[in-house]
């Protein structure tokens, strides 16, 4: 019996960070071995927010070795770009005749982006993000979306466009359901917002141990909680919460010690980026490898856009005849 499928992407950042595999790529290795799982690399997406493509290339080349270094098979996951599968952006025209301006405008995601991201006019394309990723999961037929909580709205988005394409056209898409990470958000180094390199508060996955040692020393931690001794309350300490992703066994003495003072912030944060250094150790090693081996990612990539593309092309056929434009 063939597995069920999913599909998973990310906009092309570069390098990850740990915000990244907390909130998806972890989720995304665990699922590949239950899902027959199609890994995207959004990098159309890129355009709604920045015009800018000249880093597009090397950016999805860098965040490819990434997903390879924290466990995704290739082998069992085809990795691609989405700009290499025309499909796509035939579908989302298609699609995009099957949803109004004012349901678009009411998705809260796109409003939360234009506001952080401080867009005075929003493009078109912007505006239609959640129609391209919806052609992104249905050109699959994805049955589910590993997601976190921001991106449910997108999917509820999804769900509505295949509903009126089969009521319309004829049964072809699955109505996808998200997939909801455990831990969906990781805050930054500054412990005002999710981590982000814009923001420069992220600790990348490829850091060394000397990098994530600085780095976390920056880290914010209870403000009342000022020299060792001082009764600290952990549970609105940034570093905290790193230890309990990333260094469960030793949680509970730890809130012991800082709660009566016996752990000051700095041998906290000291204990954190050892076992931080220490559970993305088999991390940078993988890659490592793959960072010296560009070819062999390139062919990786290559295998996974074939894989894609006879799968967008199938659907795409199954489209065109429901619709009578075969």
């Amino acid at each position: 019996m063939s597995k069920k499928r999913i599909l998973s992407g990310m906009r092309p950042s570069g390098k990850l960070h740990i915000g990244h595999y907390v909130g998806a790529l972890e989720n995304w290795v665990n699922l590949q071995n239950e899902y027959e799982s199609f890994h995207l690399i959004a990098d159309y997406h890129v355009l709604t927010t920045d015009l800018n493509t000249s880093d597009v290339y090397d950016n999805s080349i860098e965040m490819l070795i990434d997903w390879l270094a924290a466990g995704l098979n290739p082998q069992l996951s085809p990795m691609f770009r989405q700009s290499q599968i025309k499909e796509h952006t035939e579908l989302t025209l298609i699609f995009g005749m099957l949803i109004t301006v004012s349901r678009l405008e009411r998705n809260p995601t796109v409003k939360e982006q234009v506001r952080d991201l401080n867009i005075d006019n929003v493009i078109f394309g912007h505006l239609g993000y959640p129609v391209l990723q919806a052609a992104d999961i249905l050109l699959y037929k994805g049955v589910g979306v590993p997601v976190g909580e921001d991106q449910v709205p997108h999917i509820e988005i999804t769900r509505e466009i295949a509903r009126r394409f089969n009521n319309q056209y004829g049964e072809v898409f699955p109505e996808p359901e998200p997939l909801l990470t455990n831990f969906s958000r990781l805050m930054g180094l500054d412990g005002s917002a999710k981590m982000s390199k814009s923001l420069n508060n992220t600790i990348l996955l490829s850091d060394e141990s000397d990098i994530i040692k600085s780095k976390l020393k920056k880290a914010v931690t209870d403000p009342q909680k000022i020299r060792k001794g001082d009764p600290g309350n952990p549970q609105i300490c940034l570093v905290f919460s790193y230890h309990k992703k990333f260094n469960t066994s030793e949680v509970p003495q730890i809130d012991i010690d800082c709660r009566s003072g016996a752990l000051g912030c700095v041998d906290c944060k000291l204990k954190c980026a050892s076992r931080l250094s220490e559970f993305l150790e088999p991390m940078r090693e993988k890659r490592n490898y793959y960072q010296s081996r560009k070819n062999e990612v390139l062919e990786i990539l290559d295998d996974g856009e074939k894989r894609a593309k006879k799968v967008a092309a199938a659907t795409m056929m199954e489209v065109h005849e429901k619709m009578k434009m075969g």
